[in-house]
This record gives C-alpha cells, sequence and structure tokens, in this order.
C-alpha cells in the first residue's frame, strides 16, 4: 500500500471512493454543511492506493470551530468495499490523528459509531452540539493535547464563522 497526501489530481478518485462508500445522501448530512466553501487541512488527507494505483482508501479532515475554540472534524474516512476489514481504515485514522498532532492542532471531532471510534481514543462529547439533525450519541472527539477539550463546549460551526 502507498499512503499519501492528498493531491488536487486525486479528488474525483477519492469522491468516487466515498460515493460507493456511502449513502447517495451522504451532501446532505450536517457534517457537509459545515465543509461548506471550507478548504480541508491539506496535510491531514491521506490517499491509499495499491499496487495496481487504485485508490483503495481515503481520510480527510476540516478545520471546525466549536464555541469559538478551533478543532477538526475527521472525516469521511472510507475503504473500499473489496479492501475492507484490512486495517486500512485504522491506518488511515492513526496517520491522520498524528500529524494533526505534529501541526499543533488541539482536538478532533467526528460524527460516529462510539463503538469503533473509541479503540483510538475517541469519547463521547455531551457539551458539543452539532447542527441538526446529528444524534448527539455519535458526536465524539480526541484530544491530542491534554486536557484539550476540557474548556471547549458549545455549537459546531464553519471555520469560517466570525
Amino acid at each position: 500500500m502507498d499512503l499519501a497526501q492528498e493531491q488536487p489530481d486525486d479528488h474525483w478518485e477519492v469522491e468516487a471512493l466515498y460515493d460507493l462508500c456511502f449513502a447517495p445522501g451522504r451532501t446532505a448530512l450536517s457534517s457537509y454543511r459545515l465543509r461548506e466553501a471550507v478548504a480541508p487541512v491539506a496535510g491531514l488527507c491521506l490517499v491509499m492506493r495499491d499496487r495496481s494505483g487504485a485508490v483503495v482508501g481515503a481520510i480527510r479532515q476540516w478545520p471546525v470551530l466549536v464555541g469559538g475554540a478551533p478543532c477538526l472534524l475527521l472525516g469521511p474516512v472510507a475503504v473500499h468495499p473489496t479492501r475492507q476489514g484490512e486495517g486500512l481504515a485504522q491506518m488511515l485514522i492513526r496517520e491522520s490523528v498524528d500529524a494533526a498532532r505534529a501541526l499543533g492542532w488541539e482536538r478532533v471531532l467526528l460524527v460516529g459509531d462510539a463503538s469503533y471510534y473509541q479503540r483510538f481514543g475517541f469519547t463521547r462529547l455531551d457539551h458539543v452540539v452539532m447542527p441538526p439533525p446529528t444524534n448527539p450519541e455519535r458526536v465524539l472527539g480526541y484530544a491530542l493535547q491534554p486536557g484539550a477539550w476540557d474548556q471547549v463546549s458549545g455549537e459546531v460551526t464553519p471555520f469560517n464563522a466570525g
């Protein structure tokens, strides 16, 4: 497997993978509203290619604000259905989160299944409010620095929000 930073030429292959892995209405989710007109954090967007050069995995992270504090919104993360169960998603998540820490980010947020993401250190964030119709039980966070979530609470808003 070849893991590299996503490049502009990868965009449509990555989008095709996301279309394959997620429901057709994925762009209607509240997390997508937070990403509109905001560029992902380039150094945290990774693409995994197999020996043939095909994209088999991808992850992106986006800047958002939580109660005015900067945060990363992890996702989407996807692995081609024929490659699932090989630990590729774990590799993508760990590499992207480690890169976020190295870049000085303090916290990561995602909307997902707690039973899956707890293995990476994500826990439920009862004090963080995603735009509706997000299920509050699926709002998870990870502190990249000790205590990074301690004084952070409130609504998640786009990074470009004043």
